[in-house]
């Protein structure tokens, strides 16, 4: 159980991070007209943005934990790439995704 002292602190806490994180996104609209980036900057950061996300379905993808997830996982994300990059429906893309991890670990595929 919490103390006093430790739940005043932890709602204080809560609150300053609150309102960082409004003050932070209320700042972008109100400075985007403030600063000019050139049209090579604006490319370079949406071209990061998808790098960062590709890095991050990747790491989800092949890694539990330390470890590496095994097949299923890394083919199932294959198979729901495959169908989005055809334009399937999400849920299509969803449903295979997990089907596919799902047989491929009924068949004992790790």
């Amino acid at each position: 159980m919490l103390s006093a002292d430790m739940t005043v602190t932890l709602v204080v806490a809560t609150l300053v991070l609150g309102a960082g994180t409004f003050a932070f996104r209320f700042a972008g609209p109100l400075l985007r007209a403030r600063f000019a980036l050139s049209p090579k900057a604006e490319r370079l950061m949406a071209t990061s943005a998808v790098v960062l996300l590709a890095a991050l379905v990747g790491t989800a993808a092949l890694m539990e934990g330390a470890e590496l997830a095994g097949i299923a996982r890394p083919a199932g994300v294959a198979v729901g790439g495959v169908l989005a990059w055809r334009k399937a429906p999400f849920v299509v893309v969803v449903l295979a995704a997990a089907a596919t991890a799902a047989g491929l670990r009924l068949l004992g595929v790790p």
